[in-house]
């Protein structure tokens, strides 16, 4: 019973006071109608596009099959371009380029002008990463046409950006293989070298050749000598004549020289061969390293000359034809509604005010 006496006071109350409400209400519904006819159309312009892999600027690896190559960037390839998108190099490139001071009519004179047209710009650009991957550039001008040049362009300068940090990294890697080069240039020439005088020390130019014909020219040697001192010994003890056993007598006496010397030949080959293996190797080795050091300079060279993709675009910024803002309607009618309530809020807390008689009750107190 009290809370249906209540709700009757009250519409009594809005009821007395219903001119006055009304009033107020269609004053804030007129109001708001006049304000945003004032208020600037905004035109919102969007640009959609991926994180390219950053394998695509990599050369294919030298001797090897280049394998299956990741097209679209992973988590921080995305996260990288957001934070590109989302620099002042950006905000700074199309304050400059546009003239953003002259365009939002901010003093440049002022101390703080730099950051009063950073701050304008940043509340009309804003980057999104979306829930499948992609990142959103989103810009609002009261010009459509310049909202969609400034989107395009700022999207543009974060590939820019994207590509002249990895053209960086790839220029500090050619460096380094350059410098690498010309050590191993060095080191290639030192063994050169130093076989040079190994194989002219110990007379060795062919290990292979040279292991297998040397013990078979000692083992011949050796066997032929063996014949011709016995048929030397079985000669002496028959009737022959004198120049025979001269004769075989001289060619023992080559044969032993020759023997002896094949023999020296084979020991100083087996005391070089070791040394000269094991440099032959390393100099073989860094040929190769070098030979593949050098092909991948001429890839990376060739890579930091030319333009790759560092993003792919889904969506150019197109020239809005509608307004993004405002949303007059919406505008008018939270006007209206809100002026409806506060002043029916207004008129009650008058109404129960009249109730209470302040002076008695602050006497009392």
């Amino acid at each position: 019973m009290s809370n249906a006496y209540n709700l009757i006071e009250v519409l009594k109350t809005i009821s007395r006071w219903k001119k006055p409400i009304l009033t107020v209400t269609v004053l804030a519904f007129l109001g708001s109608i006049v304000l945003t006819l004032m208020m600037d159309n905004y035109y919102e312009s969007t640009t959609e596009f991926y994180a390219a892999s950053p394998d695509l600027a990599k050369p294919a690896p030298v001797g090897r099959e280049s394998g299956d190559r990741d097209y679209y960037g992973e988590d921080e390839d995305r996260d990288r371009v957001l934070s590109i998108a989302e620099s002042g190099q950006v905000l700074n490139y199309l304050i400059h380029k546009y003239n953003l001071y002259e365009h939002y009519e901010i003093d440049t004179s002022s101390i703080k002008a730099p950051h009063q047209v950073a701050k304008k710009l940043g509340g009309l650009y804003d980057v999104l990463r979306t829930k499948f991957g992609s990142i959103k550039i989103s810009i609002e001008d009261k010009d459509p046409k310049l909202a969609a040049a400034m989107v395009n362009d700022a999207r543009d300068k974060v590939e820019e950006i994207c590509r002249t940090l990895i053209k960086e990294s790839q220029r500090k890697e050619i460096a380094a293989f350059k410098k690498n080069i010309k050590e191993k240039n060095v080191e290639i020439k030192v063994l050169g070298d130093t076989l040079r005088k190994l194989r002219a020390h110990y007379a060795i130019y062919n290990t292979i050749t040279q292991s297998e014909i040397l013990p078979e020219l000692v083992a011949k040697a050796k066997s032929k000598l063996v014949r011709t001192e016995t048929k030397l010994e079985l000669l002496k003890n028959a009737s022959v004549p004198r120049d025979t056993i001269i004769y075989l007598e001289a060619e023992v006496a080559g044969l032993k020289y020759e023997v002896d010397g094949l023999t020296q030949s084979l020991v100083t080959f087996n005391e070089g061969m070791g040394r000269i293996q094991v440099l032959t190797e390393q100099h073989e080795e860094a040929r190769g390293q070098l030979a593949l050091d050098k092909e991948r300079l001429k890839q990376l060279e060739a890579v930091n000359s030319s333009d790759f993709n560092a993003i792919y675009i889904v969506e150019p910024g197109e020239v809005p034809i509608v307004k993004s803002r405002p949303k007059r309607s919406i505008l008018v009618i939270a006007a209206t509604m809100l002026a409806f309530f506060f002043s029916v809020i207004g008129v009650l807390v008058l109404e129960i005010n009249k109730r209470f008689n302040w002076s008695e009750i602050w006497n009392a107190k």
